[in-house]
């Protein structure tokens, strides 16, 4: 079993897109495809959408954003998604590997294919459809189409409750300004823009993301702070912990000059459920949404 590594969000900006991308890989033996089931998780989502279609049996492996359910992080580990070895991956003896676009690198991923192990890469697509695609796809891959099916109505229920609460309390005031800090211990802090996981879920949740007219990521500067003059800043609960918590977020360059200082304004939620996009996505926007509209002015 390889090392868990402390992990944070390091969530990339990526278009979204409904489409999967699966690597095939010819010349499977025979044996190999006749034998038990042994899958490798590239992607916590991932992982919480197998344990939630009931197919958790099959997983010899996780990597190290798997961390929800509990039960998945007494798997073997796999290290972080970007920064994958074959052996590790090999030594598991796998029948399948099910990734995310973040898994990498690329000469990791070809060595796979000439080991003939199949890789199916699930295309990141943040928005609720991008969920339920990936969860037909699992089905697939997993021979359990009928749990996927019910996963997804369950899914789909849950997401039609989750947009009447959003109606509900976001409404008769102005959205709020949040911006999302993505902090991380002796690194520097970054902020989100468009065409990441935080902004879709600052937009889900009928909130305005105070950094949108910049694209993914970029490194927090007082001056950029200050001019997104947000109402709310979130963060993971990771991050906010990571730095010492609520109060020395706030004290990052520019942040203690903004309204959501001033007003001591500080949501955040665990990673993998605001970012990972996965089975939890209703329940999350739900809790976000009710959290960043608290005490809005009109």
């Amino acid at each position: 079993m390889l090392t868990r590594r402390h992990w944070l969000a390091t969530v990339p900006a990526v278009a979204a897109s409904q489409a999967l991308v699966s690597i095939p890989l010819l010349g499977l033996h025979r044996s190999a495809a006749a034998a038990a089931p042994r899958v490798i998780s590239v992607g916590g989502a991932l992982t919480e959408l197998i344990y939630a279609m009931g197919a958790q049996a099959d997983l010899v492996g996780v990597d190290s954003t798997s961390l929800f359910p509990a039960e998945a992080t007494r798997l073997p580990n796999v290290g972080y998604a970007r920064t994958l070895a074959a052996e590790g991956l090999l030594s598991l003896a796998p029948t399948m590997i099910v990734a995310t676009e973040e898994a990498g690198p690329p000469a990791v991923l070809n060595q796979l294919q000439s080991a003939r192990i199949p890789l199916h890469v699930l295309r990141a697509d943040h928005r609720f459809e991008g969920v339920v695609d990936r969860t037909r796809r699992l089905g697939e891959l997993m021979d359990r189409p009928a749990q996927a099916r019910a996963l997804i109505d369950g899914l789909q229920q849950a997401w039609a409750q989750t947009q009447q609460t959003v109606s509900r309390v976001s409404a008769g005031h102005r959205p709020p300004r949040v911006l999302f800090v993505l902090s991380n211990a002796g690194n520097q802090a970054r902020i989100s823009g468009r065409a990441t996981a935080a902004d879709a879920m600052i937009r889900y949740a009928g909130a305005v993301n105070a950094l949108g007219e910049v694209q993914g990521y970029q490194a927090l500067s007082p001056e950029a702070a200050i001019a997104a003059a947000p109402d709310v800043i979130l963060a993971t609960s990771q991050g906010v912990e990571a730095v010492g918590g609520a109060d020395a977020l706030l004290r990052l360059p520019g942040l203690a000059q903004t309204p959501a200082a001033r007003q001591r304004r500080v949501v955040s939620l665990e990673t993998m459920e605001m970012l990972g996009f996965g089975p939890r996505l209703p329940q999350a926007l739900a809790k976000l949404a009710t959290a960043l509209h608290a005490g809005a002015m009109g």
